[in-house]
């Protein structure tokens, strides 16, 4: 069974940076997209940033230009380079694995019903 462990949570401060990483233990190949969410307290679970193998990575509005997701197969790690962070962006962050139809679909419509799902890392972003 696929199992992902997200690291590299924290605090830091308005415009800081933050890197998260998520491992995962088993080959992914037979998922087709990757991708972290992000939950704040009494808020729903939202998209981050999904990125298909070998394809393109996909954005919320809320965190493009700020927010980079990657991914090195090699290492079966993915990561999201957090740049600019701002109070708004603190929440529990996400990392899963799924083969949705497509990476948008994901974006907006994921639910942990589906899919693998990690643990989860905090973010906290205040001064």
């Amino acid at each position: 069974e696929v199992q992902l462990a997200e690291s590299g949570g924290g605090l830091v401060q308005p415009g800081g940076s933050l890197r998260l990483s998520c491992t995962v233990s088993k080959d992914t190949y037979s998922q087709t997209c990757m991708g972290w969410f992000r939950q704040a307290p009494g808020k729903e679970r939202e998209g981050v940033a999904v990125i298909e193998l070998g394809g393109e990575a996909v954005y919320a509005d809320s965190v493009k230009g700020r927010f980079i997701i990657s991914q090195d197969e090699s290492k079966r790690t993915l990561y999201l380079q957090m740049n600019n962070l701002a109070p708004e962006d603190t929440a529990i962050y996400y990392c899963a694995a799924d083969s949705p139809p497509a990476p948008e679909f994901w974006l907006y419509r994921a639910t942990p019903k589906y899919g693998y799902w990690g643990q989860g890392t905090q973010v906290t972003v205040s001064s």
